[in-house]
């Protein structure tokens, strides 16, 4: 398999964290044939993909296409695992996202407004509480201290913390008579 450049990985990364993996904007000073060219690897080899734009919602658009249309870029599966990001962790938080309404950014003094990228590289122990917390089943605290070697307090931390906070995701807790607290994934996240 082709590991991606630097400079597709950082594309790639960047678009895991936005909405629907759209892969606009490119990143700062990548324009005119560099980003052509950056942008046709990325496309043949079918890490990115060509889709209309949406202009009523403000998507930036990549290419015009005539009479008022225009095609804006979004990140396929497949760059998604060219990156290391596991499809379906990469699912769970973009459904999260589509589902949970956008809070109004806080401008600080020094603030650029653009969002910091939040990645979920595959074989990390954050992408596996997310699958263990995708199974059917779900996972307990104890099941998911054993899988990552972490403390009870930092699981039940990446949990409220990393995952429902700043990923966004709907994590359930449920009683379950012989396992104890069990956490899911609602089915569709």
């Amino acid at each position: 398999m082709t590991t991606p450049s630097d400079t597709q990985s950082l594309i790639l990364s960047r678009a895991a964290t936005r909405p629907g993996n759209l892969a606009l904007p490119l990143p700062e000073g990548l324009v005119g044939a560099a980003a052509k060219m950056v942008v046709g690897k990325l496309l043949a080899r079918g890490w990115l993909e060509e889709v209309e734009a949406n202009r009523r919602s403000g998507e930036p658009m990549w290419r015009e296409t005539g009479d008022g249309h225009g095609t804006t870029l979004i990140a396929t599966e497949a760059g998604l695992e060219a990156i290391g990001i596991e499809p379906l962790a990469a699912t769970a938080v973009a459904s999260a996202r589509k589902a949970r309404p956008k809070p109004e950014p806080v401008q600080m003094p020094d603030d650029t407004g653009t969002a910091k990228p939040v990645a979920i590289r595959a074989g990390t122990k954050q992408a596996q509480i997310i699958a263990m917390l995708q199974r059917p089943e779900g996972a307990t605290v104890a099941e998911m201290v054993e899988a990552t070697g972490w403390l009870a307090h930092t699981v039940r931390g990446s949990i409220s913390g990393a995952l429902k906070k700043k990923l966004g995701l709907p994590i359930a807790a449920e009683k379950v008579e012989g396992r104890g607290m069990v956490y899911r994934l609602p089915e569709g996240s």
